[in-house]
């Protein structure tokens, strides 16, 4: 039997949209929609919400999520990493409860129309692999190639790679005869606890389950969040 955390990362102090994780959202608070997606797993698991917010705090604790502690201010800015958060989670958890876990999954409360049935399915998959990767992450094709990219130094256009794969000057390429590449889109994270002790919480062999791009709608602006709400 696998020993499953999973973790809600939600900080007060959004920008972008006014207390956003909660924020009503098809009529729950944002954030409730990802504990709801964790309690109907098929795989049993221990639900923590990370937040430095007594106010969410209540309301997690109202749909069924613990939320033994609030996240200390120095790791709940907009520059602190999912790491931080992480990191400390599992520290708190051992030192105080003597709790540890195998693996971890990542809800993050922006995903209110992450289906169950995702959840299950990386789960499913990251269980019988985790021996040999580190880590599962969700991705999405881009829709843009990298390899035709470039960055701006000292007023000069610069291209961020000038050879893949055999292809000199990929940036002058057509599309179709570079690598595809995939974006990391936030719907679903599951690790190894272990990796943690490394400063990481992907590791070096991540385990891909690739997605479409409308299979997913990740709110960071009032424009995601109206468009979540058409495919309600």
């Amino acid at each position: 039997m696998v020993n499953i955390l999973c973790i809600i990362p939600a900080r007060s102090g959004s920008k972008g949209i006014k207390d956003k994780n909660i924020k009503i959202f098809n009529s729950k608070p944002l954030l409730a929609w990802s504990i709801i997606q964790a309690q109907q797993s098929l795989y049993d698991m221990k639900i923590i919400v990370s937040t430095d917010s007594e106010e969410y705090a209540t309301i997690a604790r109202q749909y069924g999520a613990e939320v033994p502690f609030l996240r200390p201010i120095n790791i709940s800015q907009d520059s602190s990493t999912d790491f931080e958060c992480i990191e400390h989670t599992v520290n708190w958890l051992y030192t105080n409860e003597k709790y540890t876990s195998d693996i971890i999954l990542q809800l993050r409360p922006t995903q209110p129309l992450r289906k169950i049935k995702d959840i299950n399915a990386c789960l499913e998959l990251f269980i019988k692999n985790r021996s040999t990767y580190d880590s599962l992450r969700t991705a999405v094709p881009c829709t843009k190639s990298p390899y035709k990219m470039y960055s701006v130094q000292k007023n000069i256009l610069l291209p961020l790679f000038k050879r893949i794969n055999n292809i000199n000057e990929p940036y002058n390429q057509c599309r179709q005869i570079l690598p595809e590449t995939y974006l990391h889109n936030g719907y679903i994270d599951i690790f190894n606890t272990d990796i943690i002790k490394k400063g990481t919480i992907s590791g070096d062999k991540i385990l891909p389950f690739i997605m479409k791009q409308t299979d997913t709608i990740d709110i960071d602006s009032i424009s995601d969040w109206n468009n979540a709400l058409s495919y309600i």
